[in-house]
């Protein structure tokens, strides 16, 4: 399709677009033909997709109708935000948080408004439904929401100014909350785990009986795009996830297969790892290995008609097929 073709399509603002989600988001936008994808994004990308408009921004709260971001834009997919920082060097984290998530966003859903853009789909997160699902039923995307870190509580702000701004204006809303994201090209602990997992280190996690969502960043690109158009999406609250819940135990196993690398998992009591941990500092990480967080994404599959793409094996081994050709 020539870019004079494309003029007729769906035109669709990413923002974060050089980010995990994204860089898949984008990838998924730029192969069909139906729409015009547009990127903000803080610094130029080394490899360009050529379907894509990349346009530079520095903050999302002075944006404005008038920077031209919006000319031909339909729909806005708001990923760009502050994420939770592992060495925080800011004295008053959650006012960082609040500046960039709720007053950026807000800004940005303003100037949507302004320029006529018809839907403004926000990526949130979990971390707004709550931390833990310990003791209790799975998150339902319509309950009261329970943030305790300010990445959580910003976000859930956020939720709500754009709630507000819809209530007052023509612009249709979409909050999608997905769980932890993996994919091929992941980062942080996921990738340290298939990095334990290929050298063949033994590990304490061979007794852990929680469970935890997840989902593949080829699934939640699936569900942003039907996102995009679907009627029944419009001032909604949606969770995210692959539909089928693991616990550590079988997640490391799982991910050794598609390594071809069998995990070796040694039988360790889960009480004795949040303890040890806890007394070096890590009580949080004990939590997302030990603690179980569920999503029921009823609501989604209902209302949107929507099942995830990608089978839990399947998304593994892309992620370890990508892993594994990166080591070369």
């Amino acid at each position: 399709m020539t870019g004079h073709d494309r003029q007729a399509c769906q035109g669709i603002l990413v923002t974060g677009g050089s980010g995990f989600v994204g860089k898949s988001l984008l990838k998924r936008l730029d192969e069909e033909p139906v729409w015009t994808p547009r990127a903000l994004v803080r610094q130029q990308p080394e490899s360009r997709l050529p379907g894509v408009d990349y346009r530079l921004f520095t903050e999302l709260s002075d944006i404005d109708r008038a920077t031209g971001y919006f000319e031909g834009v339909d729909t806005v997919i708001h990923l760009a935000s502050r994420v939770h920082v592992m060495q925080e060097t800011a004295a008053d984290p959650l006012a960082e948080f609040r500046r960039v998530n709720v007053e950026g966003t807000l800004g940005l859903a303003r100037a949507a408004v302004e320029a006529g853009v018809r839907r403004f789909v926000f990526v949130s997160s979990v971390k707004v439904n709550g931390e833990t699902t310990d003791g209790r039923p799975p998150f339902d995307a319509d309950e009261a929401p329970a943030p305790l870190d300010p990445y959580g509580i910003s976000k859930h702000e956020a939720e709500e100014a754009l709630r507000h701004l819809a209530a007052q204006t023509s612009l249709e809303v979409v909050i999608v909350r997905p769980v932890l994201v993996y994919g091929p090209g992941v980062k942080a602990n996921f990738r340290s785990m298939m990095s334990w997992l290929n050298k063949g280190v033994p590990l304490p996690f061979g007794a852990i009986h929680n469970k935890r969502s997840l989902v593949s960043v080829d699934n939640l690109v699936d569900l942003l795009v039907a996102c995009i158009n679907h009627p029944a999406a419009a001032n909604q609250t949606f969770l995210a996830s692959d539909g089928e819940d693991l616990s550590t135990t079988e997640l490391l196993r799982r991910l050794g297969t598609a390594l071809g690398k069998p995990a070796k998992l040694l039988p360790v009591p889960a009480a004795l790892i949040k303890g040890g941990a806890k007394m070096v500092g890590l009580g949080s990480l004990s939590q997302r290995l030990c603690g179980s967080l569920q999503v029921d994404i009823s609501k989604t599959r209902e209302l949107l008609g929507w099942t995830p793409p990608l089978g839990v094996d399947q998304a593994l081994r892309a992620t370890a097929v990508n892993f594994l050709k990166e080591q070369h």
